[in-house]
This record gives C-alpha cells, structure tokens and sequence, in this order.
C-alpha cells in the first residue's frame, strides 16, 4: 500500500457551463467593442490561445464579421523565468499590425499577475494598440502585480497551495475549470 496522497479535485465548471461563459465574454466584449473590425483578439500560450479563436468564432457569430486573432508568446518579457524555468510556447503570430487597434489579451487563469504584465510588455514591441483589455476565465486572486481583468468568466478565492486548471477538448481531451490541492 503506498503513502501517495491523491489530491482532490473539484469541477468549478462544466463543459456545458464553460461554454455558456465563453460566449458570455464574447457578449460583453461584443458591448464593450461594438465595431469588431478594429478587434484584435490576442491569446496567450497555452489555453489562451484555444479560448482566443473559440471567442473569435463566437464574436462574428453576433457581429457578422469576421474577428481577426492570433497568438503572443511573453516568455522573454517575464521577470520570473529563474522561478517558472522555460517551455516552448508557440511563437508570437499577429495577423495585422497592433496600431490604433482594440486589442483583447485572453488567458485562462490570473493568479500573480506577472503573465499578463510580461505580455503586455510583449505586445508593446509589436505597436502601440488604441486600447488594450483583458479577459481571463478565472480570477483567483494572489496578485503581485496592478493588474485586473476586464472580464471575467468567474472568480475563485484559493489558497496558494491550489491550483486551477481550465482543460478544453483540443488540448485536454476534456473540458471544464477543475480546482486541486498541490502535491
């Protein structure tokens, strides 16, 4: 018999419930950007990148227009690389030219911060945006850094010893938001 401890996890969302939250954040960015051809949806790697071209596929179902996005690897602008150590992320793919656009940053989880911080950094070195926004699927608090999400499909208090996990079927071969204790 081993002494192994198997964390437990919880479902903070279904499939069904994950999908009616991302179309959620599709309507109120639809509100908050009515004209979706100056949008620029911008996913961070990994599941960012996956919920950028889901929301994509949502927003031109409202609009009728298609709504360009595309992918921003912030790795080298992170001032905590020593901590996390390095991952190959898909590079940095922008359809168009960031200037004078509504960007929309998207990643799955905010916790401290510092990815959106170096993404930001990162998307400054590709144009100078009209306005930046950010959307995340769950905040769940502990930051280090200013920065809040602009929408946001839920928010879920956590100790520093949990983690969140947004799986989607292309990358997870499952879908949902899941919370469990670190080992």
């Amino acid at each position: 018999m081993s002494d192994q401890i198997i964390p437990k996890e919880l479902e903070i969302l279904s499939k069904k419930e994950l999908n009616r939250t991302i179309k959620r954040l599709a309507s109120q960015i639809s509100e908050k950007v009515p004209d979706t051809s100056s949008l620029l949806l911008v996913g961070i790697p990994t599941r960012g990148v996956h919920l950028s071209r889901l929301l994509a596929i949502y927003l031109e179902e409202l609009s009728g227009q298609k709504v360009e996005n595309g992918c921003l690897d912030p790795t080298f602008h992170r001032d905590d690389l020593s901590k996390l150590g390095t991952r190959i992320a898909p590079a940095t793919e922008l359809p168009s030219t960031v200037d004078n656009r509504e960007v929309v940053l998207i990643d799955d989880v905010i916790y401290t911060g510092r990815t959106i911080k170096a993404a930001l950094e990162a998307l400054h070195s590709w144009g100078r945006a009209k306005r930046i926004m950010l959307v995340v699927m769950v905040d769940r608090g502990h930051r280090e850094v200013p920065i809040q999400p602009d929408f946001c499909g839920r928010v879920v208090p956590t100790s520093k010893d949990e983690t969140i996990d947004l799986r989607l079927m292309e990358i997870d071969g499952e879908e949902g938001i899941f919370l469990s204790k670190k080992l």
